[in-house]
C-alpha cells in the first residue's frame, strides 16, 4: 500500500493499481479502500484507480494530525491530486465520499475534475423544518443529538442501529434477528478507534451542501439505493435536478450501498459514464 503525507503531516494510505486516465475512489464513513474492491477487475483495465482510506479510518492510527472532517478530508483530496500530480480526474464517492467531493468542489472548484459519480447521499444530514431531504426524512437537531450520545456510549452498536431503524425494513429484521453479517460489522466497527470516526459525524452531520449542486459543471452521474436506509426517491430527484444535466440511477430492491448489490450493473453503468 502506498502513501503521501498531508500538508498537516498525517500519512494517507492508498491502493493505486490499473492503467489509464486516473480514477479516485472515495469510500463511506467508518469504511476504507476495500469497498471498492469488487470492482477492480472491470475498472483497472482502463483507469490508473486510486482507493484511498480517509483519515481516521482503514485502522491507521492518526495520531496528533487533525481531525478527518470533511473540510480537512476535501484538502487532503486535494493534497493526493498534487502529489501523485493529477488532473482531468474522474472521482467516484459513495456516502461520506460523496460529501467529501462536495466539500472539495466548494473549496477548490472543478478545475482538475473530468466525471465525478455520487452514491446515495444528501447534501444536508440533517433535516429541519424546511427541509426533509435529509436522514430518514426526519433526522432532526434532537435525533442528532442522541445519535452522538449513543456513539459515544457504544460506537459500534451505534454505528449498526442508524443503519437499521431506518427506512430499510428488511434491514432492521435483519438486524434483530441477529443476522450472521451484522455480528461481523459489528467486531470490524469494534476494532476501529471511535473517536475520529465521531469527530468524523459530527462534521458531517453539521455540513450542508446544497448550494455546491448548481455549481458542478461536469458530467455527474448518480446511484441511489430504491430501498435505502437513509434517504428516499425524493432525496435522490432532488440532488439530480439541483445538478446541471445529472444523469440518474436507481436502484431498485438495495440499501445504502446499491452498488455492492449490483455489482455487475454498477461497473458496465459506470465504465459506460467514464468512457463514453
Amino acid at each position: 500500500m502506498s502513501h503521501f503525507i498531508a500538508d498537516d503531516g498525517a500519512k494517507i494510505h492508498v491502493k493505486i493499481s490499473g492503467e489509464g486516465s486516473p480514477l479516485v475512489m472515495l469510500h463511506g464513513w467508518t469504511s476504507s479502500h476495500q469497498e471498492w474492491f469488487p470492482f477492480l477487475g472491470e475498472l483497472q483495465k482502463q483507469h490508473q484507480v486510486f482507493r484511498w482510506d480517509a483519515r481516521g479510518h482503514g485502522g491507521h492510527a492518526l495520531g496528533d494530525a487533525a481531525a478527518p472532517t470533511a473540510e480537512r478530508m476535501a484538502r487532503d483530496l486535494a493534497n493526493l491530486l498534487d502529489h501523485y500530480q493529477l488532473d482531468r480526474v474522474s472521482a467516484v464517492g459513495h456516502s461520506m465520499g460523496a460529501l467529501t467531493l462536495w466539500q472539495y468542489i466548494r473549496d477548490f472548484g472543478t478545475e482538475r475534475l473530468s466525471r465525478l459519480c455520487f452514491i446515495d447521499q444528501s447534501p444536508k444530514l440533517m433535516t429541519d423544518e424546511t427541509w426533509s431531504h435529509g436522514i430518514y426524512g426526519d433526522f432532526d437537531e434532537t435525533k442528532a443529538g442522541e445519535m452522538m450520545g449513543w456513539l459515544h456510549e457504544d460506537f459500534a452498536e451505534a454505528v449498526l442501529k442508524l443503519t437499521a431503524f431506518g427506512l430499510n425494513e428488511r434491514a432492521r429484521e435483519k438486524y434483530l434477528a441477529g443476522a450472521s453479517g451484522w455480528e461481523k460489522s459489528r467486531q470490524a466497527l469494534r476494532a476501529q478507534a471511535p473517536a475520529p470516526l465521531i469527530d468524523c459525524w459530527a462534521s458531517l452531520t453539521a455540513a450542508d451542501y446544497r448550494d455546491v449542486l448548481a455549481r458542478i459543471d461536469v458530467p455527474s452521474m448518480l446511484v441511489y439505493g430504491g430501498q435505502s436506509n437513509f434517504y428516499s426517491l425524493e432525496t435522490a430527484r432532488y440532488v439530480a435536478s439541483r445538478i446541471p444535466d445529472a444523469l440518474l440511477h436507481i436502484y431498485d430492491g438495495t440499501d445504502h450501498s446499491p452498488h455492492q448489490w449490483q455489482r455487475e450493473r454498477f461497473a458496465r453503468e459506470l465504465l459506460a459514464f467514464l468512457n463514453p
